[in-house]
């Protein structure tokens, strides 16, 4: 298990650099620069403009820029943001929590859906409720986010008014300051009567729609390991003793098909994050995501590359631990078998 360990974690230095590079060259391919951004529509004189590209360190040639960024982050430096000056690591660390929220309550409807559909499929397989789940599972899928956040603030929120169109909390009638930085939990602290109420009701349109993806992916792979797992001697050995379905399905087969949704679950962290920049924006919730469109628009080279190390390094992260997990619980994988 150790050297299983230590493969793991060795792989992520290489994966680590590529992602150092591919950040830095990422955001010097955008047309524009951080100068002609901040320079405004009156712009600069020459002498001024050739001041500030000295300052940001863009008159160095770009290899040299790359090796002084990374040296910087070997020493923890991230840099400061050039819209607002101050430290990424501080803006990042400040907006992580309402993405984190965000994506906890996604993974949580996902899964509390995706699961339980997948099981019914499975054991329906090839009629109606198998053809109906897995139909809407793949329409989930290939819907793109942003339409599908576009007309459910028009259905839910516009036409009916359910829920609110964005922000986090009603800031109207409730104000408190931040603990924690998750809404739901500062709300609770705060002691105020129907603050807990206003943070869910803007969590869920979001949550929703950060969901959908995810959901249908765990429901067609709760159905894929589940239809693997059924067709074993167990469960027909199972079966032939007489056991009620119930037990045979939710606990002897689930529990074997878990090993693989578990897995599944802990990979969909990527998903969440690339589909959060895409849902903060459209529900403008202050989380990592918005924040990064917002760099970008303004051609804030520190702030995009230690965004996206960021969270790189957090999906990186996630993936290890899954890893391990299958590991420990699979010993043929940590074995190479």
């Amino acid at each position: 298990m150790f050297k299983f360990i230590l493969s793991k974690i060795a792989l992520l230095i290489p994966t680590f650099l590529g992602i150092t590079l591919a950040a830095f060259l990422f955001v010097r391919l955008l047309p524009g620069d951080p100068v002609t951004i901040l320079s405004g529509e009156r712009g600069i004189s020459d002498e001024r403009r050739a001041e500030m590209i000295a300052q940001f360190g863009l008159d160095k040639p770009v290899i040299v820029q790359y090796f002084s960024y990374l040296k910087n982050l070997l020493q923890g430096d991230f840099g400061q943001s050039i819209s607002t000056h101050r430290p990424v690591v501080e803006e990042f660390f400040e907006r992580l929590p309402a993405t984190m929220e965000l994506a906890f309550f996604a993974i949580l409807i996902a899964v509390l859906i995706g699961v339980p559909a997948g099981i019914i499929a499975a054991v329906k397989r090839g009629r109606w409720p198998d053809h109906v789940l897995m139909g809407s599972a793949l329409t989930g899928y290939s819907m793109p986010i942003f339409w599908w956040g576009l007309l459910l603030i028009m259905l839910f929120s516009t036409t009916l008014g359910w829920t609110p169109v964005s922000g986090r909390l009603d800031i109207i009638n409730y104000y408190f300051e931040p603990v924690t930085g998750f809404m739901t939990v500062d709300a609770w602290l705060s002691g105020q009567e129907g603050a807990v109420k206003s943070a869910l009701h803007h969590l869920i349109l979001p949550s929703v729609v950060l969901s959908t993806i995810p959901m249908a992916v765990i429901a067609r792979q709760t159905r894929s390991a589940m239809l693997e797992v059924l067709g074993e001697d167990y469960i027909r050995t199972a079966y032939a003793k007489g056991l009620p379905t119930w037990r045979v399905i939710g606990i002897h087969a689930l529990r074997n098909a878990m090993i693989t949704v578990v897995t599944v679950i802990g990979l969909q962290v990527g998903t969440l994050i690339a589909g959060a920049v895409l849902t903060e924006t459209i529900f403008s919730w202050p989380g990592v995501g918005k924040w990064m469109i917002d760099a970008i628009s303004h051609r804030d080279y520190p702030a995009v590359q230690g965004g996206l190390l960021f969270i790189s390094m957090l999906v990186m992260l996630v993936n290890l631990i899954v890893d391990l997990m299958y590991g420990w619980i699979n010993p043929r994988v940590r074995d190479g078998k």
